[in-house]
């Protein structure tokens, strides 16, 4: 199956980043027309279309945006999680640096929808060049009248920032995102039910709509084509439409961005990716680090969808898809994934904080050498202690890839722990790790 290019296709042209060149290709045009519909009637073309977060957790769009309040009585927020900090994942800086009034657009056809006043862009703080690319669009849709007040003769006034963040992974997480933005430390807050959610109390306590940079990309298609055309995309999965751009790197020849319709296989992703390099497939991991790894049997099975994925045991997660090859060493490979999430916890909340220490701490121990028979028992134990029991996502974040390895590799695992050594063995492995395996 080819790429089905919709929000990359102009990603090559230089002039699609600016005004110019964007409206030169039809965009703000699917602004226009959303202006001239009910604010409701946008909501039940972004249902219809099917789209869900593209940021991970796949939530239906359209639910976020239909439930801030419809009788206003507040200032309302639009936020946009610009900071990707999965590793694996590079697509939404991509779109950000080369696309940015794409995204642009949908952020403020996501404001006309929910009645929003202010939106911010988030961004994750090492982007910088992608900041600088968003702040000019920006600009160039004040000047051009999509921002700003009274947009296109709504009578609707709508402004739009952007805020550099610390480069903390925590603050992809939305209600840390919030702190931030908010200038308080980048932790996390109660979620429902023992907390309002963000489309009742977000950003000061005020009502607010999140979603990450794809999803808001994919709004100008839907509004212009309709959402029925939109859910023909995607069609032969369960629930899953539209398409979606994946990061694949790792062993492969041709890293990069590339876009394509759910129901398309992880081999076909493989195919458009140039293949294996250095070795046979013996491994993927599909939906970013924090997605449950897959060995080459499931990988030759999976088709990307939501429901799809599951059913081979992992995710489309974020969409940071990385191949390994045979001189692999997954204990390795985890122990590296163990050390970036114990480096990124924010320390909150006692099983995050105390749980990826000790899987660190663990795995650390047995790539030295004094791995303990017990070891992949007590890896199984800590995991199931932060596992669900974290203030965020990323304690599950931790435990999940840890658990999925000891399910799919167990002898890697045990032999060595048995031999204080790697069972993958030979020049060409120690040529490939760690360092070009990097999950950090």
């Amino acid at each position: 199956m080819a790429e089905r290019k919709l929000l990359l296709e102009h990603t090559d042209d230089p002039a699609y980043r600016t005004m110019a060149g964007y409206e030169a290709k039809g965009g703000y045009q699917a602004l226009k027309k959303a202006l001239g519909m009910e604010r409701q009637a946008v909501i039940d073309e972004v249902k219809a279309s099917g789209l869900r977060g593209r940021g991970g957790a796949g939530f239906p769009t359209w639910i976020k945006w239909n439930g801030i309040a419809k009788e206003k009585v507040k200032r309302h927020y639009v936020l946009c999680n610009a900071d990707e900090g999965e590793p694996g994942t590079f697509k939404d800086k991509e779109i950000m640096e080369n696309t940015p009034h794409l995204m642009i657009e949908g952020m403020i056809i996501a404001g006309w929808a929910t009645q929003g006043d202010i939106g911010y862009v988030y961004i994750r703080g090492e982007f910088v060049d992608a900041a600088r690319a968003v702040k000019s669009a920006i600009d160039e849709a004040y000047a051009a009248g999509y921002l700003g007040k009274n947009i296109q003769g709504s009578g609707w006034d709508f402004d739009m920032y952007v805020h550099l963040g610390a480069g903390s992974y925590e603050c992809g997480e939305e209600s840390a995102m919030m702190s931030s933005l908010m200038g308080e430390r980048g932790m996390p807050r109660l979620k429902f039910p023992h907390a309002p959610l963000p489309t009742v109390a977000g950003l000061w306590d005020l009502p607010t709509v999140i979603n990450n940079v794809e999803t808001y990309a994919c709004a100008p298609f839907i509004i212009n084509n309709g959402g029925e055309w939109y859910a023909t995309l995607g069609a032969s999965t369960k629930n899953s439409r539209g398409t979606k751009i994946f990061s694949v790197s790792g062993h492969v020849n041709k890293p990069a961005n590339y876009e394509i319709e759910f129901g398309t296989t992880l081999c076909e992703l493989l195919e458009l990716a140039g293949g294996m390099k250095g070795g046979e497939l013996k491994a993927c991991v599909p939906g970013g680090s924090s997605v449950p790894i897959l060995n080459a049997e499931n990988t030759r099975k999976a088709i990307i969808g939501y429901e799809e994925m599951a059913d081979v045991g992992s995710m489309v997660g974020s969409g940071g898809c990385i191949f390994l090859n045979e001189h692999t060493c997954i204990v390795t490979f985890m122990w590296r994934t163990a050390m970036f999430y114990m480096k990124e916890s924010c320390g909150k909340c006692t099983p995050c904080r105390e749980g990826t220490s000790w899987l660190f701490q663990i795995l650390d121990r047995i790539r030295k050498g004094g791995g303990r028979s017990d070891d992949m028992q007590t890896l199984h134990d800590v995991c199931s202690q932060i596992d669900g029991r974290s203030f965020c996502g990323l304690g599950d974040a931790a435990a999940w890839p840890i658990v999925g390895a000891l399910k799919v590799f167990p002898e890697e695992f045990e032999y060595y722990i048995a031999n204080g050594r790697s069972m993958v063995q030979g020049p060409e492995a120690e040529r490939m790790m760690p360092e070009s395996v990097v999950t950090v």
